[in-house]
């Protein structure tokens, strides 16, 4: 066994041992082949196309070829050396890429005007605009005034005794009950709605302080016209159809998996 002492033959055997192992290990040569079809060349064309609003030149469409290649290369190392295990961020990725293709499959062909009226029928709520109301007030500041609320209750009855500046407006045209509570305060827009007298009425409480309010117009709640929201119908009809169809997809996966809980 002296001969395994000599370090030529130790070097021999070893070097025998690493060029057997790499011929076993070899991964198949089609995962270090890319092929750059000419349907891959177009899709990075229109990709580029689609951003800069042009077709690429020779020279940016080479750019975008060793771009797509670098990034092939990289893509394929990085699941060789198991990058894309225990990684939330892929995970998540993959879980919304395989959602949006439950997506996409749902709504691929677009439904026609006869099921959207249905749709536009049975859901009106969305579609129907709220009570708007055209008032003008006048503003009484707690921060300027000892009894604020007394002056415009004496307001209502004596016009010689003046209101406040404002830092908003002082009238407002066909705003929705949402949209007053966003400007004043929830209590304010209640209180204003339920005002029916003409004239001006109050004081009624604000975020800001006491107002007089005068109504000038009073629209009631309308359904709007299938024409005039047929697109926003469209959305959200397709928003409806991708959810129902997620919940199915997912349900049917469900059933082929045995859930085991342990307390």
């Amino acid at each position: 066994m002296k001969f395994l002492s000599d370090p030529l033959i130790t070097f021999l055997v070893v070097g025998a041992i690493l060029l057997a192992a790499g011929k076993y290990w070899q991964p198949d040569a089609d995962s270090f082949r890319i092929d750059i079809t000419p349907a891959e060349v177009g899709r990075l064309a229109d990709q580029w196309q689609v951003q800069m609003q042009r077709p690429p030149a020779a020279e940016e469409m080479i750019g975008l070829v060793d771009a797509f290649i670098r990034e092939e290369i990289y893509y394929r190392e990085a699941k060789r050396l198991g990058l894309d295990a225990d990684d939330t961020i892929v995970r998540r990725r993959l879980v919304q890429k395989l959602t949006f293709l439950t997506e996409d499959i749902a709504t691929t062909t677009p439904p026609d005007d006869t099921t959207l009226e249905a749709w536009y029928r049975e859901h009106q709520e969305l579609y129907t605009q709220p009570v708007r109301l055209s008032f003008t007030h006048r503003y009484f500041s707690v921060d300027r005034r000892p009894d604020a609320k007394k002056d415009a209750e004496q307001a209502l009855v004596d016009n010689s005794i003046g209101d406040d500046p404002f830092m908003l407006q002082k009238s407002y045209a066909q705003r929705s009950t949402r949209e007053i509570g966003d400007l004043f305060g929830r209590a304010f827009a209640t209180e204003i709605t339920a005002l029916s007298s003409p004239g001006w009425q109050g004081p009624i409480r604000s975020a800001y302080g006491w107002h007089l309010v005068r109504i000038e117009e009073r629209l009631s709640a309308a359904l709007t016209p299938f024409a005039l929201v047929r697109e926003r119908v469209l959305a959200d009809f397709q928003m409806e159809a991708r959810k129902v169809a997620n919940s199915a997809y997912y349900d049917n996966l469900k059933s082929q998996y045995t859930i085991v809980r342990s307390d």
